[in-house]
């Protein structure tokens, strides 16, 4: 089978195609003939070195996919031909795949492929921040940074989903139109996103940026606000006074869905039955930006990483472009 591989810490210069042996499947493990793929920024960080999990080089790349099942064992819920959509640590990016079957979630038929290649890692993100870490309510006000990215773009229609007003911060006129694709009532610059609040305060802050704007989404925020710190895709990592949080009866809250949801058997399942009626009706979905062959997988990471990406970045293995 082709498989995407990351061969050293040299990002996605050092990642290529390869053949390798078809994966063996354990007794309690789904066989899964990919379809399609979805690039998450984790990928990204893998092909660098720079992700939390190590793993040791060469590994095939990759955390989550959509495609049909080849087996399954006789006791999960899942038969031959099941269309369905899975996470994985790592080896997503590859023709067939095995995964776990409490990782293994159905499809709507209402979903396509490339889509449903595209929903586990961020909207379970984005569920696990709003409705578990965030706690928001119906009638709360949110500002969501990084609107057009892939978390971002599914906390923006989570959190209208569930009755939120919410503000979008971009950085590009093209951004700040998906960002209204996708729901949001009102987008605002990066650079001057809090002097256009004009004092204005919000409820929840949605952060998988970091960097120098971090201050300034805490003064955002009203009386027993939360900011929701989900990643650090500008680089740096910020310091909190916390003196403030005294001041204002804030939080800084962290949102690290993968250490939390993957650790407890059956949780992704749990929470894919929570959103799966707004896939069914194709309210909850990611835009798809571009698709690419396993053989283009450079120019896909390479998107991602220079934040070029406009929707989600789709791969597909060969038989299936």
């Amino acid at each position: 089978m082709r498989a995407v591989v990351v061969t050293s810490a040299g990002g996605p210069g050092a990642v290529r195609v390869r053949d390798l042996p078809e994966p063996v499947c354990d007794p309690d493990q789904v066989l899964i003939d990919v379809r399609a793929a979805g690039v998450v920024y984790p990928d990204v960080l893998q092909s660098w070195g720079r992700y939390q999990t190590r793993f040791e080089f060469p590994f095939v790349l990759g955390q989550e996919c959509a495609g049909v099942v080849r087996w399954a064992p006789e006791r999960s819920s899942f038969r031959v031909g099941d269309r369905v959509a899975a996470l994985l640590d790592i080896g997503a990016f590859a023709e067939t795949v095995v995964a776990e079957a409490d990782r293994v979630l159905p499809l709507p038929d209402e979903v396509s492929f490339d889509e449903g290649a595209c929903l586990p890692v961020n909207y379970l993100t984005a569920h696990f921040a709003l409705s578990v870490r965030g706690r928001l309510r119906a009638g709360e006000t949110v500002l969501v940074h990084g609107a057009a990215g892939g978390v971002g773009i599914a906390c923006v229609q989570l959190a209208v989903a569930l009755g939120a007003t919410v503000f979008a911060v971009t950085s590009t006129p093209a951004k700040a139109a998906l960002a209204r694709w996708a729901g949001a009532h009102e987008v605002l610059p990066a650079k001057e996103f809090r002097q256009q609040l004009a004092g204005r305060r919000v409820d929840v802050v949605v952060d998988p940026v970091g960097g120098d704007r971090f201050t300034d989404s805490l003064r955002c925020l009203s009386g027993e606000g939360r900011l929701l710190v989900v990643g650090f895709t500008a680089g740096q990592i910020p310091a909190v006074k916390v003196n403030r949080l005294l001041l204002t009866n804030t939080e800084v809250v962290g949102v690290g869905w993968g250490a939390y949801g993957l650790g407890r058997p059956g949780y992704a399942a749990q929470q894919w039955a929570e959103l799966l009626p707004w896939w069914e009706s194709r309210r909850l979905l990611p835009p798809i930006g571009e698709t690419f062959p396993f053989e283009d997988v450079e120019k896909a990471l390479a998107a991602v990483d220079e934040r070029r990406a406009l929707g989600k970045i789709v791969l597909r293995p060969g038989k299936w472009r």
